[in-house]
């Protein structure tokens, strides 16, 4: 399965040009959302529509560790840490999004890209649901 891309909302890009996010010293969380939350609208961290903690999932998410910036011209913006969730009973989430603990999102993605309309993920016990860093980073901008 692969997710689709991360989206940023204009309150997360305004956020971004003004340095209310600094990516290479702030500390980001991703946490996993259901089909009830609404990321268009998303400005400020809220547990509303987040899971629940329990069967392999915290309130909260997983932190993001250290993020990385490099290049000039185009820079790629990749983290330290593995995001692994295992679960212990079923996990149902829709999207993930990545915040700052402080308050304010930064972005998200829908969990499955399979086309058309986005659908929940379920992962079932002992099986994990990993959010992959690749090569190409979280995201890139340009």
């Amino acid at each position: 399965m692969t997710a689709g891309p991360w989206t940023f909302p204009n309150t997360a890009r305004t956020s971004l040009v003004n340095g209310d996010f600094a990516l290479s010293t702030d500390t980001f969380n991703i946490a996993l959302y259901s089909s009830s939350w609404s990321p268009a609208d998303a400005t400020d961290y809220t547990t509303t529509n987040e899971l629940a903690t329990a069967n392999g999932y915290t309130l909260g998410g997983i932190s993001l560790g250290t993020m990385t910036l490099s290049g000039t011209t185009t820079v790629k913006v990749t983290n330290s840490v593995s995001i692994v969730w295992t679960a212990t009973g079923s996990l149902v989430a829709r999207y993930a999004a990545i915040y700052k603990p402080s308050g304010k999102f930064m972005c998200w993605c829908n969990l499955d890209a399979g086309g058309g309309t986005p659908v929940d993920v379920t992962i079932t016990v002992g099986n994990t649901l990993t959010v992959t860093m690749n090569s190409a980073g979280i995201w890139t901008l340009a």
